[in-house]
């Protein structure tokens, strides 16, 4: 990913000192518990850490650069360069174990070590959703329903909607997380044939992950599939929230808008613009998100017990996804933390259709009042009709109607009105989403 979208603390996990440090640890480790089993010299395992424990500096890394150019193969590279750290005792290195042993135990650390961040991020969203729905639990607004007025709510509780599926998010990438921190070191097409289970229970302990169950000399792909496709469900909400805000900010709303700092220029032509790019750019980088779930899921079929199909394919969505994703959590939160709101806007924009909002209530009284549904839905209909066309008041349209006056009296109508009716539940919903309601 280009440094523009990109965080160090998260870009590092894929750079080649980090790769190649998680690899000299799975042999490393796996020298040890060669050793204790007596299949190895326990001098030799020792010659290793000693040897080969050392910074992957940029002249380690040219150097495994130059041997593959001429081995084309990466963990030959990896190995031969190892050796010429190590020593004679590096023909112990390697012992019954493939490249992918390798790799895939690799890649489900750096997917755990991405995870952990995504997963700090996710808190950071969830926080700031959190303190602006307590702020904004009683700041009304309309409702909209394809994008037209439809009943009052409060912008806290739009908040807490995407609070929801933040926490639901974080929720599916624990799971993501758990699924995909397995270790692969059965050797190959999986049969431990040239290395004891016991090795790969010992790597997978030192490296924090478990056993996979089932390797074909490779870790199964379904795990990985998994994972990209929960970052891109992730992606979705981010671009739902990025959508909402953009909306708010048309010049016909303007009930928040993204802070414009000191300074800021929104347009080279106009200089009125204040335009919301930092969302703009967040649904941008979401497509981008989603984009790299496709491939992860055709990766899932491969021939046999191995090919390398996958492996282009995860070397450019792995950092890809979880660099971009680690960017786009936090450029979210710093928009919710730092989102300006118009509660008087919103007010404004509620009333401008002169209560056509209170529609479903006067409707439902009116069939307890007596009149079928069918009847009661035309009368308000008719009213509600006549408002838009006119402008005239809903609610004294209501109370000239003559069928309507023959089941409501003009103060029941007048009650009907009463704006606390639609978010008196507002605690509830915060509670059940937040755990609390802000109030004392």
């Amino acid at each position: 990913m280009i440094p523009r979208y990109s965080r160090k603390e998260m870009a590092d996990i894929w750079e080649p000192a980090n790769r190649f440090r998680i690899w000299f640890l799975i042999e490393a480790h796996a020298c040890d518990a060669l050793a204790e089993r007596g299949v190895i010299p326990k001098e030799a395992a020792a010659a290793v850490w000693a040897r080969g424990d050392k910074v992957y500096t940029e002249d380690r890394i040219a150097r495994i650069d130059e041997i593959e150019r001429e081995t084309k193969h990466d963990v030959i590279a990896f190995l031969t360069e190892l050796a010429e750290q190590v020593g004679d005792e590096a023909r112990f290195v390697h012992q019954g174990m493939t490249s992918s042993d390798v790799l895939d135990t690799c890649l489900a650390v750096q997917l755990t070590q991405a995870a952990d961040l995504l997963l700090g991020d996710l808190d950071r969203v969830l926080a700031a959703l959190k303190k602006r729905a307590l702020e904004h639990k009683n700041t009304v607004c309309i409702g909209r329903s394809h994008g037209i007025h439809a009943e009052p709510t409060t912008f806290g509780v739009k908040l807490a909607g995407h609070y929801a599926a933040f926490a639901r998010n974080k929720e599916r990438l624990l799971a993501a997380r758990a699924d995909i921190a397995t270790c692969a070191i059965s050797g190959a097409v999986g049969t431990f044939a040239n290395i004891d289970p016991s090795i790969e229970e010992h790597v997978a302990a030192k490296l924090g992950l478990t056993p996979e169950p089932m390797s074909t000399q490779v870790i199964p792909r379904d795990r990985h599939a998994q994972f990209f496709a929960t970052l891109a469900v992730i992606a979705g909400s981010i671009e739902n929230l990025s959508v909402e805000i953009r909306h708010l900010q048309r010049t016909e709303l303007r009930e928040a808008e993204e802070y414009f700092s000191p300074g800021q220029k929104g347009s080279s032509a106009m200089p009125h613009k204040r335009n919301p790019v930092l969302t703009e750019n967040l649904t941008g980088l979401a497509r981008m998100v989603r984009a790299y779930a496709l491939p992860a899921l055709e990766n899932v079929a491969l021939w046999h017990e191995r090919d390398i199909s996958h492996s282009s394919v995860e070397r450019m969505i792995g950092p890809d996804s979880t660099v971009t994703l680690d960017f786009a959590l936090n450029r979210m939160a710093g928009v919710v933390e730092n989102l300006v709101v118009y509660p008087e806007e919103m007010m404004a924009n509620l009333n401008r259709l002169g209560g056509l909002h209170n529609s479903q209530r006067v409707l439902l009284n009116l069939t307890q009042a007596g009149m079928s549904r069918e009847d009661a839905y035309r009368a308000v209909q008719r009213n509600a009709m006549e408002s838009w066309k006119t402008g005239n008041s809903f609610q004294e349209l209501l109370k000239a109607d003559e069928e309507v006056a023959r089941h409501l009296q003009a103060e029941t109508i007048d009650a009907l009105f009463d704006m606390g009716y639609h978010v008196k539940h507002v605690d509830t919903i915060l509670h059940r989403v937040l755990g609390e309601t802000g109030t004392a």
